[in-house]
């Protein structure tokens, strides 16, 4: 195995916002067609899926399996139950607004954290991926902001997912964001030998990018060929290093 897995309202509306996180990530992916299909298990998945099951509250069920995981703390299935009712209730709208996460939503996120804790200490021997993949929101930095917690979730999703170049290419923008390189180069390394050959050139360069600025998104650009990075410079205004590599044929322009 690559990695190490024992460290650890409005359907429109929510759909939007969920999107809208998703899209600091899916920009530069896309660019590059990696993973294009985005079908079952892709990332628009764990954006759109959580939507409060159709404007209804799961917070009594939510009460519900908080008391059956007080009396029965050892019961995994108690702990998948109330991380899925916590994860559907968490895309109500008194939980995210167009404007973001609201105070009440963030209160439920630090519970679903700690009910996700909780849960992968347990060390269930199939980790339930549906349910990683919507805790995997939650740690963004719209969310609680905590890298080093979905560097955690993304091993699980990897593990059960090896095959997934836009996971691997996920776990290492995380983990570079940690400050955790090494995980970050071995799964940069993985998502470039999963990408089509004809894209590994540009997500190679994207993921370089990605080291050098900590996991912070760089634009890439081209110049007669060439790609490089475009690092915002305050005021509308950008700065770029020189072109150094030859770009993929019809990038152009593209992030």
């Amino acid at each position: 195995m690559l990695f190490d897995l024992r460290g650890r309202g409005r359907r429109r509306t929510v759909q939007v916002v969920y999107i809208g996180l998703a899209a600091i990530f899916l920009l530069g992916f896309v660019g590059f067609g990696v993973g294009g299909g985005f079908g079952s298990g892709g990332i628009f998945d764990v954006f759109t899926k959580n939507e409060g099951s159709g404007g209804v509250s799961r917070s009594g069920e939510v009460k519900k399996y908080e008391k059956l995981t007080r009396a029965q703390p050892q019961n995994v299935n108690a702990w998948e139950k109330l991380l899925n009712a916590q994860v559907h209730e968490a895309g109500g709208e008194a939980y995210v607004s167009l404007e973001g996460v609201t105070p009440k939503g963030r209160r439920l996120y630090a519970q679903i954290d700690q009910a996700w804790n909780r849960y992968v200490a347990l060390d269930p021997p199939k980790p339930n991926l549906t349910l990683a993949k919507q805790v995997l929101q939650i740690y963004g930095e719209e969310g609680l902001n905590r890298p080093a917690s979905a560097v955690g979730v993304l091993q699980i999703i990897v593990a059960a997912e090896p095959k997934s170049a836009v996971y691997y290419r996920f776990l290492a923008d995380y983990a570079y964001k940690a400050k955790n390189t090494r995980i970050g180069d071995l799964a940069a390394a993985k998502a470039v030998s999963l990408a089509p050959p004809e894209q590994r050139t540009r997500l190679k360069t994207e993921l370089a990018a990605l080291k050098k600025n900590g996991g912070k998104e760089a634009l890439i650009g081209t110049t007669n060929g060439k790609t490089y990075t475009v690092n915002p410079a305050g005021n509308g205004r950008y700065t770029g290093t020189a072109p150094s590599t030859t770009a993929p044929a019809g990038t152009t322009g593209t992030k």
